[in-house]
This record gives C-alpha cells, structure tokens and sequence, in this order.
C-alpha cells in the first residue's frame, strides 16, 4: 500500500501567512501540520509515499526532503494548480500503478492516527473506506449517507439539503478500482474534479465502500480558529521539559516546555506552553495554550491562545490573545499621539470610555 499526500492547495484562508508559507508547514505546538500526517502514515506501516505539491514546491521539500527522516520514501508529484481531490488522483495514476493507497490531506489532524482504518480495509478489502465525523455543519463539507447495513449508499459534496451530519474527513483509503472512477470524472461547478463524484460512481457501479465514524479530535486546518483550536489540543498532551536557561526569578506553572538554548528570564509561564529553541523570553508572561517557535523574542509583553512563528518579535505591545504571529513578523509599540474618540450618537445614548 502505498499513500497519496495532498500538498499543493494555496491556503486562501490562512492569507495573509498562506502569501508567503505553505499552509501545510505552519506549526501546531511547534512542528508543522504535516508532519503529524506523515508520521501517522508511517505508523500505519505505509512506506511508500507520493506527495501532491504546487507552487510551494520547494518549501514542501525543503522541510520534508527525501522523507527518510520520517522513515519514508517520498516522491514529489507536480500539480499546476489546485484542481480538486481527483485531479490529484488522476496526475499520481503513473506513480500509484495498481497499489491500494491512502489519501491524506496534508492539512487534516486526526488524533489516534489512521492505522485502524488502514487495517480494516487490508482485513476487510472493500473498494473504498472512508473516515467519517458527525459535524453541526454537514452543509461545509463532503456528506455521506449511511444505508441500514452500515455501507455508504451515497456521498455529496457540500449540499444545501444534507441527507446526514456525517462529514467525511480528509482520510481516504481506496483500491485500483477508483482509478475508473477518476478517469471519467467532469469539472464541478466549483470547477473541480471532485472525489466525492468518484466515490459516488463506485456506488452507482455496485462498488463496496465502507467507513468508519470516528468520535476523536479532528480538524481540517483551514483558518485561524481552527489552527489556534488544534494546537490548544496538541498542547494538552505535552509534558514539562527544560532545555534551556530559566533564571530564578522566572515562574512556571503547569507543564511547560523550554527547546535548547532559549533564554527565559523575569518572565511567569503558565502552561501548557512551548518556547521553541533560541528563543528570549524577558519580563513578559506567557499564557496557557501558547507555542513561541524557534529563535523568537518576546520582551515586556503578555501572550495567551496563541501561535508564534520563528524569528518573531514582540516587544512592549502589552497582551496579545488568540493571534498568529508571522515568521519574522514584529509587534512593537507605535508613536504615542492624542487620544481621540469621534461619536455619532443617538439620544438617551451611554458610552463608557476605558481610562
């Protein structure tokens, strides 16, 4: 078996970070979103894997390379543009041959990993198994629907009139017989090849396709709650660490991580938090569910529910709450003028002014 890892999706809604990094890069806790892919296909005993890239081709590579620090063989596989989850297919026809393969979108999180799906399609060899979460907004996402012997009897791509809340998740297992599928698939009216059409002719054909509903943590990171969300997540499991330089006066609480060589001094943490390493934490405070990436400073400021990327610096900014802070990106205190209020009001109105 091998996999197909999708990589090449610009991140419009992660703009304006997205102008610059590759979506799939930016860090959860400090290590990018699709590493957390990677590794959960490696545990899944996939070797084998080809990734999907697009105009930020080079960076995927740079950070990924040969994937052998993953325990991976990667190939890389161009795409021109964003063309939908089956034009993604179609492009890794050559490089998939008549292998079995995992999808993954390189920017979904699933916790527990994909190895129980992964073996229930070897044990049970359906010619499709999707992964599949119950949502508040089905009408968001690609919908399954659940016949009475637990088969999906059909699968729609963000309808308006939802036929279940079962969402599917950006996981997909299938055999060669998708391929046909694939191959026969029309532009959308988003105009894309959608894989949900695909799967739907494999039903039409009389195809078995099976899921699983999973009941954990997942998330398709596409905007900045759902980032800030996710590595509110993965910084509940992390444990205490220091590996680099804590001076007496500086207070920790909680569990909390400090990377070699970061200087944190007169400063009070509550975690759970990540200073990456080379960072400088001075005189500020540090609030729960915050992840300070490498090689940043943080001085005379307070920051909580936030994502901080390497090179940052904040200085003398006062707090800062559930943001994204660019690589290199610097907050710092603007030229102090007269404070001026403009009103239009209307009558009996009360407005309160914050000293």
């Amino acid at each position: 078996m091998k996999a197909l890892v999708l990589a090449g999706g610009v991140g419009s809604r992660m703009r304006p970070i997205t102008h610059t990094s590759a979506k799939q890069l930016i860090p959860i806790a400090n290590k990018p979103v699709l590493y957390y892919g990677l590794e959960a296909i490696r545990e899944a005993g996939i070797r084998e894997v080809g990734i999907i890239v697009g105009n930020t081709a080079p960076e995927i590579e740079r950070a990924v390379g040969d994937g052998s620090q993953f325990g991976l063989d990667v190939t890389y596989l161009p795409q021109d543009a964003p063309r939908g989850l089956g034009h993604a297919v179609l492009i890794a026809r050559d490089y998939l041959d008549e292998d079995d393969f995992v999808m993954y979108l390189g920017d979904n999180f699933v916790v527990g990993g994909i190895s129980d799906v992964v073996d229930r399609f070897r044990r049970e060899r359906p010619h499709a198994q999707l992964m599949l979460t119950r949502v508040k907004n089905p009408h968001a996402f690609g919908v399954a629907e659940i016949g009475q012997g637990g088969q999906v009897i059909g699968v729609e791509e963000k309808p308006l009139h939802p036929k279940s809340d079962l969402a599917v998740v950006g996981v997909y297992v299938f055999s060669p017989a998708v391929h046909e599928a694939v191959a026969e698939l029309k532009p959308s009216w988003r105009s894309e090849l959608e894989i949900t059409e695909a799967i739907q002719r494999l039903i039409d054909q009389g195809r078995r396709v099976e899921s699983t509903t999973i009941t954990g943590f997942w998330k398709d990171t596409g905007n900045l709650a759902d980032m800030l969300e996710m590595n509110q997540f993965v910084l509940n499991g992390i444990d205490s660490a220091e590996s680099g330089s804590v001076s007496a006066d500086t207070e920790l609480t909680g569990r909390v991580v400090v990377g070699p060589g970061a200087v944190v001094s007169g400063s009070r943490i509550v975690g759970p938090v990540v200073v990456g390493a080379g960072s400088v934490i001075r005189n500020s405070y540090l609030g729960p569910f915050t992840s300070i990436d490498r090689d940043c400073t943080v001085v005379d400021s307070e920051i909580e529910q936030s994502i901080v990327l390497c090179g940052a610096c904040i200085e003398g900014v006062g707090r800062i709450e559930w943001s994204m802070i660019g690589r290199e990106a610097r907050v710092v205190p603007g030229p102090r003028g007269p404070k001026t209020y403009r009103f239009v009001l209307g009558d009996h109105s009360e407005v309160r002014v914050g000293a």
